[in-house]
């Protein structure tokens, strides 16, 4: 099987734009949760979220998101943000791996594969609204195109000429991790040499943030204390924090990267699924299938529990979802707890859903870079089934980090877990 190596990688997260910069903030704590002002949320229960501080906002500095740096104002139209973040993100990532080809063989050998949970939920809302308030005629002829969850693969093919494998993934909350395994497997099995892999999501509006409100899934205690709320794995977490943003990460084959001469952040070595067949929006309360999608990783990457030396939780801020996950990390490592640190860093950006995990796993891969582990924010009193863990709380915490891995859970009872290594 061909090996698969991560070349580049690109971020737009609640903390801003940029690799190094979302390292640098998340890695000194701070956070990128604050109050709902870009539309009226007084009557949602949960008024708080993770979003993309826009230069247009008043943030300064190259962290601030600018879409013309990316999109023209014309074509932004005809796009949702989901894909506008996903080029913002792809644009990063690219750059960074320096994979730019021009000739057919290359372009035909690259893919693109971004996954989302949700797609272009605020298109749905707009057409929506028009539609009822002003007739059919006045439906733009681009919300369809702008709604398709594939469109971000579609938007990044088409802007870099790139005419390999042209997919998407759409499995809630893991649809990030799912993407970049699959596209992993795409390299290893000969269907291309280069994958732009990552997630993309836009859900935080009203229909986004009011439909999860009315799940019960989101923190509705700390409205007046944005930056507090997302607290995974301690006795006063009430909810997520929903989130917006993209990860994209070039995969390419090992032997291809080399003879190119690129950089090299590690390699993916392991990639398991699995399915807890339970519950619509709860996993399993034994922690199952969390349990399988790890086994499955580590047995794909030919190691044993004791070579992990990170995880990257799923770790959500959820009552229920916390506990279970701590459950499932304890019957697989239970002989090396000693040795385990794991964070979850939805604690300081809030949950990106199906962008999750594609963020997680730049993370992730920093840690392996710089051996520093990035903290579990507002971890004050520990819940009584993560006891015993290193949880990395609230202060980054340095170690020598070798192989780690990443957990992405999702609504369906669908579960995805990625083993990464050093080189």
């Amino acid at each position: 099987m061909r090996r698969v190596v991560v070349t580049g990688m690109g971020m737009v997260s609640p903390l801003g734009v940029g690799v190094s910069h979302n390292w640098s903030a998340i890695t000194q704590g701070q956070s990128g949760i604050r109050k709902i002002e870009r539309f009226d949320a007084s009557d949602i229960s949960s008024q708080i979220a993770g979003i993309v501080p826009y230069a247009s906002e008043g943030h300064e500095g190259d962290y601030a998101f600018d879409p013309e740096k990316y999109v023209t104002p014309k074509e932004q139209k005809k796009i949702d943000t989901f894909i506008l973040y996903a080029l913002a993100a792809a644009s990063e990532a690219v750059a960074d791996s320096g994979w730019t080809p021009e000739d057919n063989e290359s372009l035909e050998r690259t893919g693109v594969m971004i996954g989302s949970g949700i797609g272009g939920l605020q298109t749905v809302y707009e057409t929506s609204k028009t539609l009822d308030g002003k007739g059919p005629r006045r439906v733009s002829p681009f919300s369809v195109p702008a709604m398709l969850i594939n469109l971000a693969s579609g938007h990044v093919s088409i802007k870099y000429g790139f005419k390999g494998p042209n997919h998407s993934v759409v499995t809630a909350c893991a649809s990030g991790t799912h993407a970049i395994g699959d596209a992993a497997r795409m390299i290893m099995l000969d269907d291309a040499d280069v994958m732009v892999a990552g997630g993309a999501e836009s859900a935080v509006n009203r229909i986004g943030v009011s439909s999860f409100a009315a799940l019960r899934a989101l923190s509705t205690g700390y409205n007046d204390d944005p930056t507090s709320a997302s607290r995974p794995f301690d006795e006063g977490r009430d909810g997520f924090v929903i989130a917006e943003g993209s990860g994209i990460l070039i995969l390419e084959e090992y032997e291809h990267a080399k003879k190119r001469g690129a950089k090299i952040y590690g390699e993916i070595v392991g990639y398991g699924m699995s399915g807890d067949a339970y519950h619509i929006t709860s996993p399993a309360a034994d922690g199952d299938g969390g349990f399988r999608a790890m086994r499955a990783a580590l047995k794909r990457a030919e190691m044993n529990p004791e070579d992990i030396d990170y995880v990257n939780a799923h770790g959500t801020s959820t009552p229920m979802g916390d506990g279970i996950e701590c459950t499932a990390i304890k019957r697989m490592f239970a002989n090396s707890l000693d040795t385990l640190s794991m964070s979850s860093t939805k604690s300081s950006i809030g949950h990106l859903l199906g962008a999750a995990g594609a963020v997680e796993a730049i993370y992730s891969m920093k840690a392996l870079e710089t051996n520093i582990l990035p903290p579990t924010l507002n971890l004050e009193n520990v819940s009584e089934p993560c006891k015993g863990l290193d949880l990395v709380a609230n202060t980054a915490k340095d170690k020598k980090v070798n192989v780690v891995l990443s957990n992405s859970f999702g609504f369906g009872g669908t579960n995805a877990s990625l083993v990464m290594k050093s080189i």
